[in-house]
């Protein structure tokens, strides 16, 4: 979808990724939506930028949503563009997390992203244009312990996501999802894997993402791959971004199903050396 500007929404766009989208998209002289829950923030970020309309909306709340189709009608009718950005991760292991978490993710992640579309795709089957990018994870084809939760979410998101782009394709409309790697955003500082008495291997998780925040991978690489898709320089479906995308999602493929399960079972010092291969330093982490 090549045009001279475009109306973009975003949720999730006051931090991390979302407020790295909404400033690249600024800056190409788009007009920019950013949703969030938090209003002050939303303001004070749309505040640093130019062409950036803040709008407090909670996409796990209905009414909250049905608001926004309305404000979009009357001050957005050209909209063309919605990435689906906002997304929560709770860790630990399926036993012993809540399961108002496992709702949790799945509110925001799978029927937060669902209620935008459905709130933006009535006009944009009535012009036959748009542009519908789900940002999912790596975690949606890399289904890694202790991540349950989150990888399920986000898997609901790919499979809905192409389905959706068969149904839409007649009318012109776009369906991409973008799978980032570990980027150094908010979502990790929100999130920790609790190290736990039962599971002994959460350690290793944990210093997993540990070892590769330490890369710090910016949001950029995520927002410019979305960019790119809106710009027409990318025509796939499924998007990588992140320098570790690929070979997470390479090594997963390139073995059985049986041999994944079965890689736990390795002690913790040929888990660190095989993590040493793939660039990453644990030992610091695993004490």
């Amino acid at each position: 979808m090549k045009t001279t500007q475009n109306t973009v929404l975003i949720t999730g766009g006051s931090a991390g990724i979302g407020f790295e989208m909404a400033t690249q998209f600024s800056e190409q002289g788009n007009q920019v939506i950013i949703l969030g829950r938090n209003e002050e923030r939303l303001q004070a970020a749309a505040a640093r930028l130019k062409n950036v309309t803040a709008i407090a909306c909670d996409v796990t709340n209905e009414k909250d949503v049905n608001a926004l189709v309305d404000r979009i009608n009357t001050d957005f009718p050209s909209l063309n563009v919605l990435v689906n950005n906002a997304g929560i991760s709770i860790s630990g292991p399926v036993e012993e997390l809540p399961f108002d978490s496992f709702q949790k993710m799945m509110q925001t992640n799978y029927f937060g992203t669902l209620r935008c579309i459905k709130a933006v795709l009535p006009s944009m089957r009535e012009r036959k244009a748009g542009c519908i990018i789900n940002n999912t994870s790596v975690a949606a084809r890399v289904n890694a312990d202790f991540l349950a939760g989150y990888c399920a979410s986000k898997a609901a998101v790919e499979a809905f996501s192409e389905s959706l782009a068969l149904e839409v394709q007649p009318y012109n409309i776009r369906i991409a999802v973008v799978e980032p790697g570990v980027i150094a955003t908010p979502i990790f500082s929100k999130d920790e894997i609790p190290i736990s008495a039962n599971y002994p291997n959460t350690k290793r998780r944990s210093a997993f993402f540990s070892a590769s925040l330490e890369r710090q991978i910016q949001p950029a690489v995520v927002a410019e791959v979305i960019r790119d898709i809106v710009d027409g320089k990318s025509n796939k479906f499924r998007n990588l971004a992140g320098p570790d995308a690929l070979p997470l999602t390479s090594f997963r493929t390139s073995i059985t199903d049986e041999d994944w399960i079965n890689s736990v079972n390795i002690d913790d010092d040929a888990w660190v050396e095989r993590m040493s291969q793939r660039g990453l330093n644990l030992k610091p982490y695993m004490g």
